[in-house]
């Protein structure tokens, strides 16, 4: 949207539950592991920063274009203020564009119910090989990193990072996939509130995080 502030159909401003999102300093115990995301009845919103090459195109057409790698891993964050530190609020070099990727709720969830962590467990894995097996097969990966504040600073709690590959990465690109913006110059607006010590400015600005309605079928082997 030149000239403006991109604000997609479903975007909900005001009013943020997630913690990472709440006054500093007054932050809210959440659990550890927990999901917390922009969603409706039938998609969740994911973040990527990429090179404008890549990350255009992909706003402008609605979907990732043909030089978007479909046999590499990405990784995908429902928490745009890890994201926000992940690219530098789109400063560092090749993550200049940030997308919102809208994807189906049941794509989401596939990649979970197929997903093993990065780490070995000794509470969901039985041994090292077992866990090493699993993380080659399975299309999916997760990791759990600290959730980030207004000024990027880690967070007790934790922020689901879901990498994708193989399967997963051609159907998150060409199946899942419901809608593609470019939500940069939000990312700039907010880094400039929050340097101008406008808190509550920022705070308005952010996407409306909460606790996605994911049970033990989907983290029973992802989470505490």
């Amino acid at each position: 949207m030149p000239g403006g502030l991109w604000r997609p159909r479903r975007w909900i401003f005001g009013g943020c539950h997630s913690p990472g999102h709440a006054t500093l300093g007054a932050v809210t115990k959440r659990p550890t592991h927990e999901i917390r995301a922009l969603y409706t009845p039938t998609t969740v919103t994911v973040y990527q920063a990429y090179a404008p090459r890549l990350g255009l195109p992909a706003a402008r057409d609605g979907r990732f274009p043909a030089a978007w790698k479909r046999d590499r891993m990405t990784w995908i964050k429902p928490s745009f203020l890890w994201m926000m530190y992940r690219c530098g609020w789109g400063t560092k070099p090749d993550q200049e564009t940030v997308l919102a990727v809208e994807i189906s709720r049941e794509g989401f969830e596939w990649a979970l119910r197929h997903a093993c962590l990065t780490h070995y467990d000794a509470a969901r894995h039985p041994d090292h090989a077992t866990w090493r097996r699993r993380l080659r097969e399975s299309p999916a990966r997760v990791q759990w990193d600290p959730e980030r504040d207004l000024y990027l600073r880690p967070l007790e709690h934790r922020s689901l990072q879901l990498g994708l590959a193989g399967e997963a990465t051609r159907r998150y690109a060409d199946e899942w996939t419901v809608s593609i913006a470019d939500v940069t110059p939000l990312a700039h607006r907010v880094r400039v509130a929050v340097q101008e010590g406008d808190l509550a400015e920022a705070r308005a600005l952010l996407p409306e995080e909460r606790p996605y309605p994911a049970g033990p079928e989907l983290l029973g082997h992802l989470a505490g």
